[in-house]
Formats: structure tokens, C-alpha cells, sequence
């Protein structure tokens, strides 16, 4: 199995092929007042265990700690649960999936990792299951257990909190006998697991092992069931040219406090320019931006990146998107309109005004029948249900993630620009909790109407390569 890369924040452009190795990368992360700290100047407070896994799986105390502060405790805080629970296009998805069969919820033993409020237990419980576990690893779980309480579930809800990797399946309704039967005892997981672009925050690897441990192998359901992601160009040209105007502005600014503090203080801060514009560089041009984009700003077809079977994806599959790996190769066509519908009304994003400014994922997550081979025994879902954070579907609080270029690629009216290349994408090996993203592509030109592979080449790009942050 091939390790994790490391990243440094770099962008190249190479007109040697794709196969060329590049260069090794360091990641760093990103504070919240846009500088960046190298993760790797204090590794004894990395936030991930020795093992390189989530703290909360096998990380001492060092790490747990680390991990709390950087990633658990804002989910202790209501005002960060009120903005999932007001995302309406979430709540929708879950209390559809869950409500709307009952029937495969009704007197079964459910399991909520990462309650937090805890309403998708109280929900579980409305649907007719005989027990609900609501694991919460932070403080969060009083709130729950109030809530669980005030809502007259009490008697089926019980609130667990810690981590799930630290639950003893014995202590479980049923686990002592499922243990000895080499099985689980819980028949449903449900949780919210999923970051931005899917895979961000890393909890998925908890949800695996809470699976592995704990889900009836044969008959058990989890909810969410599938999870694709995608990947598209897409238009987001002032959003783009506002990064690198303040990404200018920020050095612009050093370069001022340089020479008043030479001409005041006597001292040369001019030997920290090239660490100052690393920093200000990752920031603002290299890394992600949430953002809620509109339909005509995707450019072409999104292609899927990386499906995931909840029953059956491993803690390898978790861990991003490897080179060469299925899905990992892109090859777009943006179609430049001909003159007679370039002026027209009903195109919203004439050729002539249009340019990739980037890329961007995002994922949909499905509730619905199992799909392996061993889960041929598990209940029906009759009411399947969709929840997406898509263009197509307007705000959700997850957005979608854009990766600007640090040029565009202008579109030709009359010509197909054809952007083929591949994704990659890692966990900082400093935090297991954040990902970065290595985008490779090259770009060719041809007449639009002309076939892809016989087409006459009208410009030939070079390789570029850029790796991004997701913060």
C-alpha cells in the first residue's frame, strides 16, 4: 500500500509528461488570521497518533488532547450545532430516510455516532426502535441527554458519551451474546459523518470501526448507505481575482512594515520575505474556498471522483484519493459556443466573457438498500432518499469546496478545450483530521464538433500542477 504523500505548497508547470515524478511536499496548516504555521516545527502536538490514525482511535494523551482542542471542541458549542441543525437540505435528507422507513427502524437497535444534539436519535426513537445509542464524544452529550429527556424519549434513548472506538460491545444490549456468535448487535448505525468534499474532518475511520464492531454483518443498515464524490471546472472568476488581490495586498503590506522597521528600529526583517510569502501564498492562493456556487458555474459534466459503500469501505479507501487509484483521472470538454449562440439569451455564460477559474468537489450521500453481496438479507429500504451538496441543490452548510488556478484558462468561442489530468488527495500527515490536494492537468484545444481523439490540435498546454490545502 502506498504512504500518504506529504505536501509543500507549490504550484509547477512542466511540459514533460504526466508521469514525471514530482516533487516532495510539506503541508502546513492555516490560522485563523491567514498565516500558516508548519505543523511540522511542533510535531509532539501533531494531531494525529504515532500510527499516523485520528487521535481518537489510538493517540495518547498528548494527541487526544491535541485533537480535542483543534477539532472536537467547537462541536461542544451550540451555536456550531444550531448552523447543521438549520441547514434545512440536511435535516430534510435524514428525517426523510429515517421517518420515511420506519418500517426497518421499528423495534430494531440503533446506534448514532456523533450525535451531538442528539436529534437523530430522538428521531430513531420516533420511527419505533427499541433502543437508540447516542455516542457523543464532547460535552455536547448533556445537551443530548436533555434534549432526549424533554422530547419523551428517555426510556429508548440512551447517551453514551466518549469515544465510539472506546465503547465495550458487552455493554450493549445483545453484545455479550453477538460476541459469541462472532456478529454485532446493533441492526442500524446512522450518523453525520461527512466533511467538506467528503472526506475532511476524518470521521468517517470512526464510523468504520464502529461498523466492523458493532453492525450486524449480514442484515445490518447504515444511514447514510453510499457516498459519491465529484469533481468539476468551474467559473468563479471574481472570487479567483479577489484571492490574489489580497494575497498582493498582504505582501505589499510586508514589504512596508520591512522598510519602517529598518528605518525606525535599525532592525532587517527582509530575511523573513520568502517565509512570509509561503505563508501568505498557502493562504490565500493555495488553499480551498467553501463556496456556494450556481449551476452555470460549472463548466462541464462533473465526473465521480470516489464512490464509497458504507458496508464495505475499508480504512485505506477513507484515507483519500491515490494516484492511479478508480475515478482518479479527469477529462473534461468545455464547449466554447459558435457565433449563432454565443449572443444568446438563453446562454447565461457566453464564450467570449467565459474562463476556468478552478476546480470544484463535492459529494452526495444516499440512503438506501444495501448493494454487496452479504447484505442480500438486510430489510428493504422503500423509501430511498438523496441528499446532495451540488450546485444543483442550493445551500447546504457542507457548500462545495473550489481549488482557483493561479491563472485561468481562457474559453474559446467555437473551440472545445479539453482539460484531462488527475486528483490526488491526502491527509496531512501533521493533522489526520485535514486533507491537501494535488490537481495535475494539461489542456488542448480543438473545433468544437470535432472528435475528442481525432480531432486537429489547434493548442497544446503544458502539464501543470498544483497542491492545495483543504483548512
Amino acid at each position: 500500500v502506498r504512504s500518504p504523500f506529504t505536501f509543500k505548497h507549490q504550484s509547477t508547470m512542466n511540459s514533460e509528461s504526466t508521469s514525471s515524478a514530482p516533487a516532495a511536499l510539506i503541508p502546513s496548516s492555516v490560522t485563523s488570521n491567514g498565516s500558516a504555521v508548519t505543523a511540522s516545527s511542533n510535531v509532539e502536538y501533531r494531531n494525529a497518533s504515532a500510527t499516523g490514525e485520528i487521535p481518537s482511535y489510538d493517540g495518547d494523551d498528548r494527541a487526544r488532547a491535541t485533537d480535542f482542542a483543534n477539532y472536537f471542541c467547537s462541536y461542544a458549542q451550540l451555536y456550531h450545532q444550531k448552523q447543521m441543525l438549520t441547514d434545512h437540505k440536511r435535516m430534510e435528507a435524514y428525517y426523510d430516510a429515517i421517518m420515511g422507513n420506519a418500517d426497518v427502524f421499528r423495534d430494531k437497535v440503533v446506534m448514532d455516532v456523533g450525535t451531538g444534539s442528539g436529534i437523530l436519535a430522538v428521531w430513531a426513537a420516533h420511527a419505533g426502535a427499541r433502543r437508540v445509542y447516542a455516542v457523543e464524544y464532547t460535552d455536547m452529550a448533556n445537551h443530548a441527554r436533555r434534549l432526549v429527556e424533554e422530547n419523551g424519549v428517555g426510556h429508548v434513548v440512551t447517551v453514551i458519551q466518549g469515544a465510539v472506538e472506546d465503547i465495550d460491545p458487552q455493554s450493549l444490549e445483545g453484545g455479550k451474546e453477538a460476541m459469541e456468535c462472532n456478529d454485532g448487535c446493533i441492526d442500524i448505525i446512522i450518523s453525520e459523518w461527512m466533511g467538506y468534499f467528503l472526506l475532511r474532518e476524518s470521521m468517517l475511520d470512526s464510523l468504520i470501526r464502529a461498523r466492523d464492531k458493532f453492525l450486524k454483518k449480514n442484515t445490518g443498515l447504515m444511514f447514510p448507505s453510499h457516498t459519491t464524490m465529484y469533481f468539476a471546472p468551474v467559473m468563479d472568476e471574481e472570487e479567483r481575482k479577489t484571492s490574489v488581490k489580497e494575497y498582493t495586498s498582504s505582501m505589499t503590506d510586508w514589504n512596508d512594515f520591512v522598510e519602517s522597521t529598518k528605518t525606525m528600529y535599525g532592525v532587517d526583517m527582509g530575511a523573513l520575505d520568502s517565509a512570509f510569502q509561503r505563508e501568505q501564498k498557502e493562504y490565500y492562493l493555495l488553499s480551498s474556498r467553501w463556496c456556494e456556487l450556481r449551476m452555470e458555474q460549472v463548466l462541464a459534466e462533473p465526473c465521480m471522483v470516489k464512490y464509497l459503500d458504507m458496508c464495505t469501505c475499508t480504512l485505506e479507501e477513507s484515507r483519500g484519493i491515490l494516484r492511479g487509484a478508480p475515478g482518479s483521472s479527469f477529462d473534461f470538454d468545455v464547449v466554447g459556443e459558435d457565433d449563432d449562440t454565443a449572443s444568446s439569451s438563453l446562454n447565461p455564460m457566453p464564450a467570449r466573457h467565459a474562463v476556468v477559474s478552478g476546480f470544484s468537489g463535492w459529494f452526495t450521500a444516499d440512503f438506501k438498500s444495501r448493494t454487496d453481496a452479504d447484505g442480500s438479507m438486510a430489510p428493504k429500504i422503500s423509501h430511498p432518499t438523496l441528499l446532495s451538496t451540488g450546485p444543483e441543490n442550493g445551500y447546504t452548510h457542507w457548500g462545495q469546496q473550489v481549488f482557483h488556478l493561479l491563472s485561468n484558462i481562457p474559453v474559446i468561442r467555437g473551440q472545445t478545450t479539453r482539460i484531462k489530468g488527475e486528483l490526488e488527495l491526502a491527509r496531512n500527515k501533521d493533522n489526520a483530521r485535514l486533507y491537501n490536494c494535488r490537481v495535475r492537468f494539461s489542456t488542448t484545444r480543438r473545433r468544437t464538433g470535432e472528435p475528442k481523439a481525432a480531432g486537429t490540435v489547434l493548442m497544446n498546454g503544458p502539464v501543470i500542477e498544483t497542491v492545495y490545502q483543504i483548512p
